[in-house]
């Protein structure tokens, strides 16, 4: 772990866009920073950025810059393949000319073609996979528009669970976020990941969906990303992505 040509800790948070260096000093100095699963407070400790698992306040920091970790608004009526051997736009197509080679991006959290929002792109495969996993239970939110005007019970029903063709299935959180005549916008939490699950749960309760837009996964916000626009994760993020899954 501190081998002589090995990197300074502190240098290697600077470099990986954690801190300033004498941040980084304060953050090994206070406890917050482990080296392979063992807390470092000493300054003068080397790693080897292409070994060491090192993490800050438990959240992994990514030290390998062949990773890609991307975030993307898919467009409504964008398909969720990197590649159509039907000629359709697919999210392949935003990528090919931004990102160094997009053969080996994996996505996480699929979109049907007439739902907007988020999906985060990765060649980092065991993330992917876990990320994708229903065991691991990362949380996933929608803005659904729906029809007609939502009763203060359907909250409660749909966390107890609704029963569907493929099994039952219920949601983590549900709220009201604003209503105009004749329809309704909610907000649905919940970690399943089987095909249109929010559609087809609020059309089980008697809400057809309208529009669809996917806001959050985990701890990773849509904010204000405009349709068909890519962003790089930040470390805060990827850190937090890590933690979720247990890597």
């Amino acid at each position: 772990m501190a081998e002589p040509d090995g990197v300074r800790l502190q240098k290697v948070l600077s470099q990986a866009g954690i801190a300033s260096r004498r941040v980084a000093e304060k953050m090994i100095r206070d406890g917050r920073v482990e080296v392979d699963d063992r807390v470092v407070t000493e300054l003068g400790t080397r790693v080897d950025p292409a070994v060491s698992v090192i993490r800050v306040d438990g959240a992994r920091v990514t030290l390998d810059d062949t990773l890609v970790h991307l975030a993307i608004n898919k467009p409504k009526g964008m398909h969720s393949t990197m590649s159509d051997d039907r000629g359709r736009p697919c999210i392949g197509d935003l990528v090919e000319h931004r990102v160094r080679g997009n053969k080996k991006l994996f996505h996480v959290g699929r979109l049907d073609a007439d739902t907007e929002g988020l999906m985060l792109l990765t060649n980092d495969g065991e993330l992917a996979h876990r990320l994708m996993h229903p065991s691991f239970e990362v949380p996933k939110t929608y803005l659904a528009t729906v029809l007609g005007t939502v009763p203060r019970g359907l909250g409660r029903e749909l966390r107890n669970g609704v029963e569907l063709d493929d099994g039952p299935a219920r949601v983590d959180d549900f709220a009201v976020v604003d209503k105009v005549p004749g329809k309704t916008l909610v907000r649905v939490t919940l970690h399943e990941g089987r095909k249109r699950i929010v559609r087809r749960m609020l059309a089980a309760v008697g809400y057809p969906v309208q529009e669809l837009v996917r806001t959050e996964i985990g701890t990773v916000a849509l904010g204000d990303q405009r349709p068909g626009s890519i962003r790089v994760l930040t470390q805060k993020e990827l850190g937090e992505l890590y933690k979720a899954v247990g890597l």
